[in-house]
C-alpha cells in the first residue's frame, strides 16, 4: 500500500532533542531548526536528567547537548543516553573550545562537537551529518585534540606494561567515564584508595588528567582493532 505523501514526509524527518540550561539558547535553536522541513524538534529541556528521561520517552534521532548543565555535565548525560540507546547521535555544544571536554565527549560516545558561535548553515549541516552516522569536530577544536592525541604514548610502552591487573581494571573504568566514587563502589575500595590508584596510573603512563587516560585507552583500543586484535 502506498504511504500518503504527508505521512512519508513525517517518517523522513530527523527527530531532535535540545538540551541547554539557557532558555534563550533553546528558543533560538528551536526557531532555527523549525525552519527546516526535514527536522522535527520533539522537545527542549534544561537539565541532564530531563535529557536522559526525554531521550527514553521520545526516542529522538539526534540530541543537541550543552556541555555544561546545572545538575550534571552534558558528557555524563551523553554517556547515560548512549548506554540505553546506542543508536542515538549526540552533538555536543559549548561556548568555547576545551580539549579535555572534546576528548571526554568522544569517549562518552558523542558523534560531534560544535561551538555555539557556529553559523546557522554549519549547525544545520552538522545535524544532518551526525544523523547520517558521520562524526565531526568544529575546526576550532580539531587541531588541539589531534595534537593531544599525537603526544600520547605508544601502546607497546613500558608504562602500560608496568600496570598491575588492579590498575588496568581501574584504567578501563576511567575510560568508561567512571568517577572515583563509582569505581570505589564497583571494586569495594575506599574513594581515597581509588584516588591514589588513579594518581599512580597517571604517573606510570606519563599522563596528567583523567581525560587523557580515557583518550589513551580509546586510542589503544583503536590501534589494536587496526592490528586485528
Amino acid at each position: 500500500m502506498r504511504v500518503p505523501d504527508a505521512a512519508a514526509d513525517q517518517a523522513r524527518k530527523i527527530r531532535i532533542l535540545i538540551c541547554d540550561d539557557h532558555e534563550i539558547v533553546r528558543q533560538g535553536l528551536r526557531a532555527l531548526l523549525d525552519e527546516e522541513p526535514t527536522f522535527d524538534v520533539v522537545a527542549d529541556v534544561a537539565t541532564a536528567a530531563d535529557a536522559v528521561s526525554a531521550s527514553h520517552s521520545l526516542q529522538p534521532d539526534v540530541v543537541i547537548m550543552d556541555v555544561r548543565l546545572p545538575d550534571a555535565t552534558g558528557i555524563e548525560a551523553c554517556r547515560a543516553i548512549r548506554q540505553e540507546r546506542p543508536d542515538v547521535r549526540v552533538l555536543m555544544l559549548t561556548s568555547y573550545p576545551d580539549t579535555d571536554a572534546v576528548i571526554s565527549s568522544i569517549v562518552a560516545g558523542a558523534r560531534g562537537f560544535l561551538l555555539k558561535e557556529a553559523r546557522a548553515e554549519v549547525f544545520v549541516d552538522a545535524i544532518r551529518r551526525v544523523s547520517a552516522g558521520e562524526s565531526l569536530l568544529d575546526p576550532a577544536v580539531t587541531a588541539p585534540v589531534f595534537e593531544r592525541m599525537r603526544r600520547l604514548p605508544s601502546f607497546e610502552d613500558p608504562g602500560f606494561a608496568s600496570l598491575t591487573e588492579q590498575e588496568r581494571r581501574i584504567l578501563n573504568m576511567i575510560a568508561e567515564g567512571g568517577s572515583n566514587r563509582e569505581i570505589a563502589d564497583a571494586m569495594f575500595l575506599s574513594e581515597k584508595t581509588v584516588k591514589n590508584y588513579v594518581s599512580h596510573i597517571l604517573g606510570k603512563l606519563d599522563l596528567r588528567r583523567r581525560s587523557e587516560a580515557a583518550a589513551y585507552m580509546a586510542r589503544r583500543r583503536h590501534w589494536y582493532e587496526g592490528k586485528g586484535g
